[in-house]
């Protein structure tokens, strides 16, 4: 009888999250305005991760722009990047797979965006695990702690491995600009908007979801085990892949149309008030 209540006195175990696999985008979702992460968000996906899900990092970010970010989250699993183009282990700090941007392809492109279009202020980003990121003339950067590579001949842009290109026009809005690249080069190149003044060229048919697919595959899990957080028209791909998409307060008006839920913003904390709340259940 004093085995039975003890063993009645035990605390039941916490049942496992309704999710196997956390999928987060990064700039406008997962890191607030002043790139950071939340103590609270960071607190609700180790949450998750003891009731046995996965989180994965899925961005537009190449993987020297993201390891110090999975290193201040203590990451140690998998990261997509490079909108797909690359899965990387954090822990082992290599990659897995990588896809690269035909670079004579990506030069037409360009090209023929131009003649649309007229001059377009130009980056790259080169393959590898420390593959620089060139910027020409008049692109400019927002400020933060990613580092560039000025590039002041054009020929250097196509000299190595490309994981994607990046575009600026000096008088179109990034949504004007993605449609008329579609238009004059889409049969060339992926044509996508990642965030606020970027819009990229990409190998086509690339995108989040087929990173995520692999990354997932690797782990044993399925799009159905899987709820996907986002902000820009390059996570509707990983949306319509996901089980469950869930789209941050501050999204673009494309993304907002294919969520399942609307969350708060990344700066109030929207990825912890979704997890939370399925936390709780």
């Amino acid at each position: 009888m004093t085995a039975d209540r003890s063993a009645a006195l035990l605390p039941e175990p916490s049942p496992p999250f309704p999710y196997k696999l956390v999928a987060t985008d990064l700039d406008g979702t997962l890191l607030r305005s002043d790139d950071s992460v939340s103590p609270r968000t960071s607190e609700a996906l180790a949450a998750v991760c003891a009731r046995g899900a996965a989180h994965i990092v899925v961005t537009g970010r190449a993987v020297p722009w993201t390891r110090r970010v999975l290193a201040e989250l203590g990451h140690t699993g998998l990261a997509v990047c490079g909108q797909g183009a690359q899965v990387y282990h954090a822990g082992e700090q290599r990659l897995l797979t990588s896809v690269t941007l035909d670079r004579r392809v990506a030069a037409l492109a360009v090209r023929r965006i131009e003649a649309e279009v007229g001059p377009l202020r130009l980056a790259a980003s080169r393959d590898g695990l420390d593959g620089a990121v060139l910027v020409g003339p008049g692109y400019g950067m927002h400020d933060g702690p990613l580092p560039v590579v000025a590039c002041t001949d054009p020929a250097q842009f196509w000299a190595e491995p490309l994981t994607k290109m990046y575009l600026r026009h000096p008088e179109l809005g990034d949504d004007e600009l993605a449609l008329r690249a579609r238009e004059a080069a889409g049969d060339l190149v992926g044509v996508v908007v990642s965030g606020e003044g970027i819009v990229e060229l990409l190998p086509p048919g690339l995108n989040k979801a087929r990173g995520l697919s692999l990354a997932a595959r690797r782990l044993g899990v399925r799009a159905a085990d899987t709820i996907a957080f986002g902000d820009m028209p390059n996570d509707v791909p990983m949306f319509d892949w996901a089980a469950y998409g869930v789209a941050m307060a501050n999204a673009h008006d494309e993304l907002l149309a294919v969520a399942d839920e609307v969350t708060a913003s990344n700066d109030t904390d929207g990825i912890a008030v979704v997890l939370e709340k399925l936390l709780d259940r």
